[in-house]
């Protein structure tokens, strides 16, 4: 296991199916995961947008920016996590150099 830190930025896009309640649950559920596995957490809610093009038949998602700081392993299993989440359209997870 690696210990040099990085930032890394992850941006989610919840489905609009799962209403006010349910988007602040797994907002919560994902804020409280990298909370844990990370030493700084900031979250940044851009609310309720358009989709570029439509994802599960869905043309509008709740996009969350995620700004934390951990170990090269933690992106990969957030990603996991995303993937097997029901209610995330999309994520997407890069690396922030600057």
């Amino acid at each position: 296991m690696s210990t040099v830190k990085g930032s890394y930025e992850a941006v989610l896009i919840y489905s609009m199916t799962l209403g006010e309640d349910g988007i602040t649950a797994i907002g919560d559920k994902f804020k409280t995961l990298i909370e844990q596995n990370s030493e700084s957490c900031e979250a940044d809610e851009w609310g309720k947008r358009r989709l570029a093009y439509p994802i599960n038949d869905e043309n509008e998602g709740f996009y969350v920016l995620y700004k934390f700081v951990s170990s090269p392993d933690f992106p990969a299993e957030l990603d996991r996590v995303c993937k097997i989440t029901e209610g995330v359209l999309r994520s997407l997870i890069i690396r922030n150099d600057k």
